[in-house]
């Protein structure tokens, strides 16, 4: 483009500009409608995708079957693995009060179901040895989502034993450090099989089927922070007891040569 040509006066700008002023409403409509019409076809990819979406992700949930069970297997060789999992996630931890992380030592599987319509639903199945708390071996929660899109739950009951029901303990405790709680406990682990109050906030079971359950291993392998403060706490002390060595030293140091000079100005006093 020659120079000439890339210079636009102002008397053409202003040209310009009233041409487009005297673009018509019906103009208008018509490029309004012709971007409904184009959005629509957007909104049908759109819609065609989450179909096709949703039939991978039914296909590969069936293919990792056999993997969450071998890794259930594995997992049932590791003692506490699932209390430990739980009392090192943020979220779940809040939960938690200290009868509810006693209960939780007897829990020796956890499995996440999610159904074949996998918008429909799913289903967090928590399997119990034999313990002092309930008489259940297995609790389960079921999450809905029917067709209108209204979500649903339903849990297993507990069948607490006498005097156990954690959803009924008193709201001051000690842990298993020895230091008191002052705040009061959180509600009980457990009085979420019981809440069906506000099913489409349940960030608990969201936690588990989308956070905990895919890789469990991570929140397992967490280090203890109260082991890492107390790892701390000792390589301060230590380095204090070398900084306390050291001055001693200095000390001694500055003693000695007081001594030396002293002894040395008496010699030459027997000298004279």
């Amino acid at each position: 483009m020659s120079a000439s040509a890339a210079k636009v006066s102002k008397k053409e700008l202003n040209s310009n500009h009233a041409g487009g002023d005297e673009t018509s409403e019906k103009e208008q409509q018509e490029a309004i409608e012709h971007i409904d019409e184009v959005q629509n076809e957007i909104d049908r990819l759109n819609e065609q995708a989450s179909e096709e979406i949703l039939k991978v992700e039914q296909k590969y949930n069936k293919l990792r079957q056999p993997f969450f069970q071998k890794r259930s297997e594995l997992i049932a060789k590791i003692p506490n693995f699932w209390v430990t999992t739980f009392v090192n996630h943020p979220q779940v931890s809040a939960l938690l009060g200290e009868e509810d992380e006693e209960a939780l030592h007897y829990l020796s599987r956890v499995e996440v179901t999610e159904f074949e319509d996998i918008k429909s639903g799913y289903r967090i199945d928590f399997y119990f040895d034999e313990n002092l708390y309930f008489e259940n071996k297995v609790l389960s929660k079921e999450f809905h989502l029917n067709e209108s899109g209204d979500p649903s739950s339903k849990s297993t009951e507990i069948k607490w034993k006498s005097g156990k029901d954690l959803t009924k303990r008193s709201s001051q405790t000690q842990n298993k450090a020895g230091r008191k709680r002052q705040h009061e406990e959180p509600e009980s682990f457990f009085t979420w099989f019981t809440d069906h109050a506000d099913v489409g906030a349940d960030e608990l079971g969201e936690v588990i089927k989308d956070d905990i359950w895919p890789n469990p291993l991570q929140y397992y392998l967490v280090p203890d922070m109260d082991d890492e403060e107390g790892e701390g706490e000792e390589d301060e002390e230590d380095e204090e007891g070398l900084e306390d060595i050291d001055e001693e030293g200095d000390e001694d140091g500055e003693e000695d040569e007081d001594d030396d000079g002293e002894d040395g100005e008496d010699d030459e006093a027997e000298d004279d």
